[in-house]
């Protein structure tokens, strides 16, 4: 791939996952290559591979010859991401608070009190997308920020491959303002993280990690109702009529016989 096919691809990418974890996109909307790349003013090749990125990442999926839309997660794999999601993020919590430098800590410290004041503005702006989106953002930073400061290149692509916090962000996104976090729900994640005790550490980012499972499992019980006729996305070819294979043999030696018959 040249650099600036690799540029319009990371283009294309970025637009449309912007899209999706705003919510402009929801659950189960079709994705059309070439109404995208009119949109975007490029070809359709990137943006067939910025497709086939976000599919890789879960939040599309596609079937050949069919089409390509926004996923819609199964309560299965909701539940598995929330599992994953604390695998990952209970170990970065154990090595931050073992290994972490005093600016790292103050640092953590930071991110969480600016976290917890955009939450508390979230829930005071009604219908605001934005603040939510910036909330968000933040979130995102926070978490990563943690894992980073592990010093485990490993552990922190893990996080970021499996797209932990983007799906996190993606149903709250998605599915609009949900209950708030308790104040100073981050803050106090954060003095566990500090505190330089692994096991603090490790139970308070638990907690953190499974707060609100069950609310995004119900609120996502409309989507998992969701047919492939009401979705209108992946309609189903109908099968080309073909006559039994023993029909066809019978017919093709009878045809054989009239013509062996025939007066030549």
């Amino acid at each position: 791939m040249n650099t600036y096919h690799g540029n319009l691809t990371e283009h294309a990418y970025l637009l449309i996952r912007d899209r999706i974890l705003r919510g402009e996109l929801p659950f189960g909307t079709g994705l059309s290559r070439r109404a995208l790349a009119e949109d975007f003013g490029i070809s359709i090749v990137p943006v067939g591979d910025a497709l086939q990125r976000l599919e890789n990442d879960g939040l599309v999926e596609s079937r050949p010859r069919v089409g390509t839309r926004v996923r819609i997660p199964t309560p299965k794999a909701i539940r598995g991401h929330y599992i994953l999601r604390e695998a990952l993020e209970s170990q970065a919590a154990r090595i931050f608070a073992e290994k972490a430098s005093p600016n790292e800590r103050e640092e953590i410290k930071q991110l969480a009190s600016q976290l917890d004041e955009h939450y508390t503005l979230l829930a005071t702006t009604e219908g605001a997308t934005e603040p939510a989106f910036q909330s968000h953002t933040l979130h995102m930073r926070f978490h990563m920020r943690i894992a980073e400061c592990t010093g485990c290149d490993e552990l922190c692509q893990a996080v970021e491959k499996n797209q932990v916090l983007v799906f996190n962000w993606l149903y709250d996104t998605s599915l609009g303002n949900q209950q708030q976090p308790p104040p100073g729900w981050h803050r106090e994640l954060a003095e566990a993280l500090v505190s330089g005790d692994p096991e603090a550490a490790d139970a308070a980012m638990r907690r953190h990690t499974r707060f609100r499972m069950e609310e995004v499992l119900q609120r996502m019980e409309p989507y998992f109702s969701f047919t492939e006729a009401r979705l209108g996305v992946f309609p189903k070819r109908p099968r080309r009529r073909t006559a039994p294979k023993a029909a066809t043999a019978r017919k093709s030696r009878k045809s054989l016989a009239a013509a062996l018959e025939s007066p030549k």
